[in-house]
């Protein structure tokens, strides 16, 4: 058996030292303060342990690339605390954290509250294009729109203060770590795992949030099978910010029944460094031999083809073409060879494949495919700059004319995917 180090998280503990611990999980692009309104009374009963997510806050910026990998960490810096057993609150990609131990992890949850949290969190489009605008330009257009997106029109107005102190949360977050969660959620889809959920939840939503509503809310209590589910008047999607009474009294309520096996050991105040090993939460199987064995099926390229087509050209893109019921043979040949073959391969990574692919297709002259295959460089991380250094390289080498054509496709497509949305 072989042991893996796993980074651990920043943190802070407030609380009663032997009181059962209360775990709480941040939002994208804010930090632990989210939860600073609700700590006076949550700490009457509750050892309650906050942490920030990778480049929040602070924290050092260790990009994680899957919801279920931010979960490890999490469990790595418990178990460095001596926490086995406890409540969790989490909001936004925090609730995703919740979910994913939930199912991953049951023994470790006693009771779990899930805020302006889904079970899929929009499109897998939508959080690779909000990468792209990210490294492109930055965190400035997510933090303009933050106010929008996290509270209503009424607390913007009257918490003027509050809201750019939630402005300078995003402002200060490694991008790194941004796009990274962005992937993540990109990726993040437990709908058909809901009814293995056999933990106590509390789904609580804003009636006014209009990123992850209502609907999701339902579809969450619909499916975990001891749910119950909260909609909080006159709030958006940080409802712990802007009515923090109501989701104090009903985080209290429900986690009133808990009970730990074991207590925590947490010290009054803590910070990890970041040098300091980490002790593993898991242990991994050895790896089994390279080669197939003697009477073994080889799998059919298809199923890693299409998911490494979607990550790449995006759902839309790909939908559209499996539509086509003319071209059905083609479309399969192209995603078990292509893509399963080939773009799955080690041997390159998927920015190098983006330069090859681009190269090619300027070469040929096919400037529909240049442009799908632009949007997919782009949320391969190639930057516009390195784009336009790509073509001016064709242009030695395919001719002026072809690169000319190339560049005025590329340009658009570089043009629409980076512009922030009004």
């Amino acid at each position: 058996m072989s042991e893996t180090e796993i980074d651990t998280l920043q943190y802070r503990v407030d609380g009663p030292e032997e009181a059962p611990v209360l775990v709480m999980g941040p939002s994208l692009g804010t930090t632990w303060h989210m939860w600073d309104r609700q700590i006076p009374e949550l700490t009457r009963q509750w050892r309650v342990v906050r942490f920030d997510l990778p480049g929040h806050g602070g924290a050092p910026a260790l990009p994680f690339t899957s919801v279920a990998e931010l979960g490890d960490r999490l469990l790595a810096t418990l178990d460095e605390l001596g926490v086995q057993r406890f409540g969790y609150a989490g909001c936004s990609i925090g609730g995703a954290v919740g979910l994913d131990l939930a199912l991953r992890a049951p023994h470790r949850v006693a009771s779990l509250a899930l805020v302006a949290a889904s079970p899929r969190f929009g499109s897998a489009d939508e959080f690779r294009q909000r990468g792209v605008i990210v490294r492109t330009n930055g965190l400035e257009p997510m933090a303009r729109t933050a106010p929008e997106q996290w509270f209503t029109p009424a607390f913007r107005a009257a918490q003027p203060a509050i809201v750019e102190w939630a402005v300078q949360m995003v402002r200060t977050t490694d991008p790194g770590c941004y796009i990274g969660a962005c992937e993540a959620l990109a990726v993040f889809d437990v709908r058909e795992a809901l009814g293995r959920i056999g933990i106590p939840a509390l789904v609580l939503v804003g009636s006014d949030d209009q990123v992850t509503g209502p609907a999701e809310a339902r579809t969450l209590v619909a499916g975990i099978a001891d749910a119950r589910l909260a909609v909080v008047p006159g709030a958006s999607h940080l409802a712990p910010v802007e009515q923090p009474a109501a989701v104090t009294e009903l985080l209290t309520g429900h986690f009133a029944g808990i009970v730990h096996d074991t207590q925590s050991a947490v010290p009054a105040l803590a910070m990890p460094p970041v040098s300091t090993p980490v002790v593993p939460v898991a242990e991994i199987a050895p790896a089994e031999p390279a080669g197939e064995s003697a009477g073994t099926v080889r799998p059919d390229p298809y199923d890693q083809g299409i998911k490494i087509r979607r990550e790449i050209l995006g759902d839309a893109h790909v939908d559209q073409a499996l539509t086509d019921e003319f071209g059905a043979d083609l479309q399969a040949l192209l995603t078990r060879y292509a893509w399963g073959e080939v773009w799955s391969r080690e041997g390159l990574d998927r920015r190098t494949r983006s330069c090859v692919t681009l190269t090619a297709l300027i070469a040929g002259g096919h400037l529909d495919a240049l442009a799908d295959h632009t949007r997919a460089a782009l949320r391969n991380g190639l930057t516009p700059e390195e784009l336009r250094e790509v073509v001016l390289q064709t242009a030695v080498y395919c001719g002026l004319p072809a690169a000319e054509s190339a560049l005025r496709v590329v340009g658009r497509v570089i043009k629409e995917e980076t512009t922030p949305q009004a």
